[in-house]
């Protein structure tokens, strides 16, 4: 069985797309062939995350970690200082790196996604995918700097209040 759309041309697999509204499919085999690769990335990195911890303390510290990524990203947004954010990047790989291999999982991967997050937005919506490259790359290395354990200090404003 065939299924022809408005365009003219038929689709090989009708099983590959999934049909909502009766005759139209409405998702790709790309998209979903996509989700299935994504998943499975997530789930090999976590299974090599956990591989020497129990599964338990890996989740609890993955949350953790995550709630201190969160934590600084809201002071960033709170203090509204001016060249503050390496810091706050900085403190919230910190601390979450020191919840653990869980900690240091969750801020490598919401790192990863912010990036490729601002990443496309800045290609797609500005056209460029060189603008705010040396802002990128600035918050990276705070980033690491905050994961490896070292002092995220190092990239405090003298001015930032004391609360921070």
């Amino acid at each position: 069985m065939e299924i022809g759309n408005q365009a003219g041309f038929e689709i090989q697999n009708p099983q590959a797309y999934v049909c909502l509204d009766g005759d139209s499919p409405t998702l790709s085999f790309f998209l979903f062939s996509t989700m299935k690769i994504f998943t499975g990335i997530v789930f090999c990195s976590l299974v090599l995350g956990v591989s020497s911890e129990n599964w338990y303390s890996f989740f609890k510290e993955a949350v953790q970690g995550a709630w201190d990524l969160s934590t600084a990203y809201w002071n960033l947004q709170v203090a509204n200082h001016q060249h503050s954010d390496q810091y706050f990047y900085a403190r919230g790989n910190y601390d979450a790196s020191k919840r653990g291999p869980g900690g240091i999982w969750a801020a490598k991967v919401i790192s990863l996604a912010r990036d490729s997050l601002e990443g496309l937005f800045n290609r797609y919506y500005f056209g460029s995918s060189s603008r705010g490259l040396e802002d990128l790359q600035a918050k990276r290395k705070a980033e690491e700097w905050g994961r490896s354990g070292k002092d995220p200090n190092h990239f405090r404003p003298s001015d930032l209040p004391k609360q921070y």
